[in-house]
């Protein structure tokens, strides 16, 4: 991992006790990685504006998010997957797409037309943050696709511009930029997340996406997926479950912004949320309250869909045990079908520990349960 040394860019942004403390703990990892294999890759089924698609998702292993090698967020623990140095080759990322589409051509009796309509690539970082992929390497990324209907990149919204954006719609490309909201509430984004943007920036990169669309010609459309963060630390499983609600409507009134992707933390290594966690001052949201957001907001304007990372294991977001791939499976569901209907056909008797905790549970005291 890239040593740890902030740059005035990010200084005075966040809580600067906190980005001390996380550089302490992110230095402690020791690992290494290969600057020509790519951190992860998976097919997988998708909701789209165009419906459900089977899907590449690729996670390229970069020099890391910049904010997160400042101290970052408390809950990401993915720069600690990075590679040392803090940048990687052009030659380096593409020969990581190329293990990834070999990835695919052996599995692709299991896909219509023998490839995925949607490639979802990821980075641990901004994917639009030229010092972390370079304009080069954009460019040959959307070239190298530019035979699919659908591409999501990730980035923070710093570096949405219709320019950017723009390097995959002249190829045809439908384009979406997933943006890491994580809470449409300011003040939860700064103290229990420690990001450093406000909701205005995001509504900034939700406009940059249309303008992209309405400048290229062509029918290629640009939009934005605003991904939020089910409980971060420091709130009660109900001031989750509220902020969650709040949040998805507010996200599914921007324009532009067609997706909301709910996800619940995990616990990753090398994190703040790790310490709490070792320390029994934190506890992953109930699979419960995942079911309780999505019911609520089925009927916000924008498909809302979750992914319950590691669910079911102590790191994850979990019930009781006994009911958690039921619950998972309803989750899945839904997100293909949008009926908040599934959830009508799980139940367990942990529902009642989750009511309790919902009703009691304050974020002096946490958490009530385990």
């Amino acid at each position: 991992m890239s040593q740890p040394s902030p740059e005035v860019y990010e200084q005075g942004k966040g809580m600067d006790a906190h980005n001390r403390a996380m550089r302490e703990i992110r230095s402690r990892n020791d690992a290494s990685y290969d600057p020509r294999e790519p951190t992860r890759v998976w097919l997988d089924e998708d909701n789209t504006p165009g419906g459900v698609v089977d899907s590449l998702t690729i996670i390229l292993n970069t020099g890391g998010c910049r904010w997160a090698r400042a101290g970052g967020c408390t809950m990401c623990g993915y720069v600690a997957e990075s590679v040392e140095g803090g940048s990687v080759a052009h030659e380096d990322l593409m020969a990581q797409v190329e293990t990834c589409l070999d990835y695919e051509r052996e599995r692709a009796d299991d896909l219509d037309g023998g490839q995925a309509d949607l490639v979802k690539i990821y980075t641990s970082g901004s994917f639009l943050d030229e010092r972390e992929v370079g304009a080069e390497t954009r460019r040959a990324i959307a070239e190298t696709f530019g035979d699919r209907e659908r591409i999501v990149v990730e980035s923070l919204p710093d570096f949405v511009d219709r320019e950017t954006v723009a390097d995959f719609l002249e190829r045809g490309l439908d384009a979406d930029v997933a943006v890491g909201l994580e809470t449409a509430t300011d003040r939860v984004r700064h103290d229990c997340v420690n990001k450093y943007f406000d909701f205005a920036d995001f509504e900034g990169a939700c406009a940059e996406a249309r303008a992209a669309g309405e400048a290229v010609d062509g029918d290629a459309e640009a939009g934005v997926k605003g991904y939020l963060l089910m409980k971060p630390p420091f709130l009660s499983e109900a001031e989750a479950v509220a902020d969650m609600k709040r949040s998805v409507r507010r996200c599914a009134g921007v324009e532009g912004c067609h997706t909301v992707s709910m996800n619940p933390t995990n616990v990753q290594r090398h994190t703040m949320v790790e310490e709490l966690y070792h320390d029994g001052g934190y506890r992953p949201p109930w699979l419960w309250s995942v079911c309780e957001v999505l019911e609520s907001t089925a009927d916000a304007d924008a498909i809302v869909v979750s992914d319950p990372v590691g669910h079911g294991s102590d790191r994850g977001p979990h019930n009781c045990g006994e009911c958690d791939d039921r619950v998972q499976r309803a989750v899945t569901d839904f997100d293909k079908r949008q009926d908040p209907a599934v959830f009508e056909q799980v139940a367990c008797e942990c529902e009642r520990t989750w009511d309790a905790v919902m009703a009691r549970e304050r974020s002096y005291s946490l958490p009530l349960a385990r």
